[in-house]
């Protein structure tokens, strides 16, 4: 047991707070042809940049130095081009030259830059974005930067691209006129649709970066230069239809998180000081204020009911599918919605710190987290694209040469490589899957806190559990009283529930909340101490009193045959056990009972069926771990166990070559959990510090979620080893035709856009599971 600094249990070592762990950091570095990074959802504004626009990147950090100076100072622009990965290299290798810059920090979604310098101005800066084509425009510092507006795009140039690529295919093959219009047709064809593309082209290729616009400029560029003008205006046509039909199929999975942000209300209705109610900004208002919300209505803000009862569908937060009673007292959350009655409650969070604002803000993090698989493809199509390059220049030149074949033939396979062998499938197929993941884990309640997580989570073949809150509810009573010693039998109770008072761990609460109805005087405890996972100190009207359990007893060396009888009937019952002890040995016995969750059993049923074996980890006594293993099925349980011995358990099956969870929701279990392949941290609804930092975190006590969590990883794993396979197997085969002098351009732009939507398809299935 514990005060309220330090909540200690006597038998569990264990308490209610949630998890203190590191996050877990992960390097963002340039990206290469685009879509590396995916962010949180926003709406898409242009349909310009190849497999880019539709894959903004989450809030990104790039150290550019290695400390920052005393004299730095952050300043941010607005850049309404840099909407891309493929922007995002560009400025970073730009301005990573540039003396003075120490740090960037890129915000794609809302096209933000932040650049931390020690420069007099921020002009440099402005002029070396401007060399590439953008426009940088300085925010006012402390100032929240608005929403980017969307960009319009005109219909008529793409109609007119493709109107023109037909018209000089259809010309050229019936030779109805002369090749000179052809040309002319062609070459509008190619300006009105990809004008954009070209420009884009030449600042990649100014800056030494072969992303995939200069590919596409390159080889349509080839094609002219050697007559081609017909295949040369369909590619770059068939090019644009293709990035903006696959920016409208990715809008689904950035739809799926971006709803989240449109749960919250933007009016709430709030009482002022005259007693009046007024409909106010959400964002005006302040932590404490009164509001009131109708029976239909959603909850603008978190806070605490102070009058009035009613059901709310918390799904949207918790993933729970029944509604939940709500009474004076009871937390409510932003986004969630009051079905039965009115009800009053007292803001505890402003609109930006909210639950949901900070599930949000997880989940745009989480994007940036990248999976291993994500990792290696970005590292593969850094390599990969100016190998390509290269091979293709060397098919171009070398056969014509050396073996005397025809130049324009091998020119023209040399440049349907150069489309078809694009990396853009590659290297959409991880971050569509995994924002598609994480999408349907936060449907279920389920917030992951990275890429590196969902993709990890299928390895896992044992799971640690600790027991209290976690497969039982945490709310023990008590349900046995024994006076060990006659002339103490008086003062004992109130003594007991004086010492257990300090601490909010359910087994003191137990304790108390006993004394309760019995109306002890209250005593004042002095010199209090917790003693971790074996109980409490403290000293009443001089005396010193010791309360905890069996290991504290055996520590103190007032154990005894008799008692040891006792205890073992009762821990045998699963019921936690603890002593009132004084200088001369122990004066009360208290057992206090836990229940089960009916949710465990069925949670770690599920377990066992996809080859996951479970172990509990407690603090309580080997007994009642033992009982309540056994209750709900659980392959092994071990009791009487510290923070340090937890820790060591997680060690061991590592040693013996398991990939283990752990899931808790304490301080106490803080070690394990960070020790653990993933750290699961239960019932993180409201609570800034599990939200933060775990790995995985429950919005609610369902462990149920954590079987469906191991499932969704698994199909995510397949799903991109799928992904790549289809993406990499069908450019080899297509490499094949094209050696074969079977291929066109025309069909390598179809086949490069078939697949990308492939795989974009096949990782939007994890949204239907």
């Amino acid at each position: 047991m514990s005060d309220s600094q330090h909540t200690h249990k006597p038998g569990d070592g264990h308490d209610h707070s949630h998890k203190l762990q590191p996050v877990h950091k992960h390097s963002h570095g340039g990206d290469s042809c685009c879509g590396s990074k995916v962010a949180a959802p926003a709406p898409v504004h242009s349909h310009e940049d190849s497999c880019c626009s539709s894959t903004a990147a989450a809030p990104a950090l790039v150290q550019l130095s290695e400390k920052t100076s005393a004299d730095a100072r952050l300043s941010s622009f607005r850049i309404e081009a840099m909407d891309c990965p493929t922007e995002q290299t560009l400025i970073q290798n730009k301005l990573g030259k540039l003396a003075g810059v120490q740090q960037l920090e890129f915000n794609l979604i809302n096209r933000v830059l932040g650049v931390t310098h020690n420069l007099p101005g921020t002009e440099p800066i402005t002029e070396a974005i401007k060399s590439l084509g953008m426009h940088a425009e300085p925010l006012e510092a402390g100032v929240e930067a608005p929403a980017p507006a969307p960009v319009k795009k005109h219909w008529w140039p793409l109609a007119l691209s493709g109107v023109g690529a037909l018209a000089a295919e259809v010309i050229h093959f019936t030779n109805a006129a002369p090749t000179w219009v052809v040309a002319i047709i062609a070459l509008v064809s190619i300006l009105s649709g990809g004008l954009t593309t070209y420009k884009k082209g030449w600042i990649a290729l100014k800056n030494r970066n072969l992303n995939i616009n200069a590919l596409m400029s390159i080889a349509v560029t080839g094609a002219i230069l050697i007559g081609q003008w017909p295949e040369a205006a369909m590619v770059m046509f068939l090019f644009t239809v293709a990035e903006l039909i696959e920016a409208r199929s990715l809008d689904r999975a950035r739809n799926a998180i971006s709803g989240l942000m449109q749960m919250t209300p933007e009016q709430a209705t709030v009482l002022q000081a005259d007693g009046s109610w007024i409909e106010q900004d959400v964002k005006s208002v302040e932590l404490g204020a009164r509001v009131r919300v109708k029976p239909g209505e959603r909850i603008a803000l978190d806070g605490e009911v102070v009058s009035g009862s009613s059901t709310i569908d918390q799904a949207p937060i918790t993933g729970e599918s029944l509604p939940v009673e709500k009474t004076v007292g009871d937390k409510v959350f932003a986004g969630t919605i009051n079905q039965a009655g009115s009800l009053e409650y007292a803001v505890s969070a402003a609109a930006n710190n909210s639950t949901l604002a900070r599930i949000i803000h997880a989940v745009e993090q989480a994007q940036g987290a990248r999976a291993p698989t994500q990792r290696f493809v970005d590292q593969f199509s850094k390599i990969y694209t100016p190998v390509v390059f290269v091979f293709a220049l060397a098919v171009a030149i070398i056969p014509p040469l050396f073996m005397g074949a025809v130049w324009f033939d091998w020119i023209y396979r040399a440049l349907v490589l150069l489309v078809v062998a694009c990396p853009c499938a590659l290297v959409i197929s991880t971050p569509v899957t995994i924002v598609s993941g994480l999408a349907a884990a936060a449907r279920k309640g389920i917030l992951v806190k990275g890429g590196v997580y969902l993709e990890g989570g299928f390895k896992l073949d044992y799971l640690a559990l600790d027991k209290t809150g976690t497969i039982t509810h945490g709310k023990p009573v008590q349900t046995d009283y024994l006076s060990l010693d006659p002339t103490a039998d008086a003062s004992a109770p109130a003594i007991a529930a004086a010492l257990a008072g300090r601490s909010d761990h359910p087994v003191s609460l137990a304790i108390a909340n006993a004394a309760v109805d019995k109306n002890f005087q209250a005593l004042t405890v002095d010199n209090f101490e917790a003693l971790g996972g074996r109980g409490v100190k403290g000293q009443i009207n001089g005396q010193t009193y010791h309360l905890g359990n069996h290991r504290l007893v055996e520590e103190l060396g007032l154990c005894s045959p008799a008692l040891e009888e006792k205890l073992f009937a009762l821990e045998k019952q699963g019921k936690s056990v603890v002593l009132l002890l004084d200088s001369s040995g122990p004066l009360a016995l208290f057992a206090v009972a836990d229940t089960v969750k009916e949710t465990s059993r069925e949670a770690i049923r599920q377990l066992h069926e996809l080859g996951v074996k479970t172990l509990m980890l407690t603090g309580d006594n080997v007994h009642t771990a033992q009982a309540i293993a056994a209750q709900v099925g659980i392959d092994e349980a071990r009791g009487d166990l510290l923070p340090t011995d937890k820790l060591q358990a997680i060690e061991d099956l590592y040693k013996q070559g398991h990939r283990v969870g752990m899931v808790g929701d304490g301080i106490n279990d803080a070690p394990a959990l960070a020790r653990a392949e993933i750290g699961f941290a239960m019932a993180a609804a409201g609570t800034d510090t599990a939200i933060e930092t775990a790995d995985v975190a429950l919005m609610d006590d369902d462990l149920r979620k954590i079987p469906a969590f191991i499932s969704l990883s698994r199909n995510t794993a397949s799903i991109l080893k799928q992904n790549i396979a289809l993406a990499l197997v069908i450019k080899a085969i297509f490499l094949a035709v094209t050696f074969a002098g079977l291929a066109t351009m025309w069909m390598a732009v179809f086949a490069d856009m078939g697949v990308s939507l492939l795989v974009v398809f096949n990782g939007l299935r994890l949204l239907r599971k």
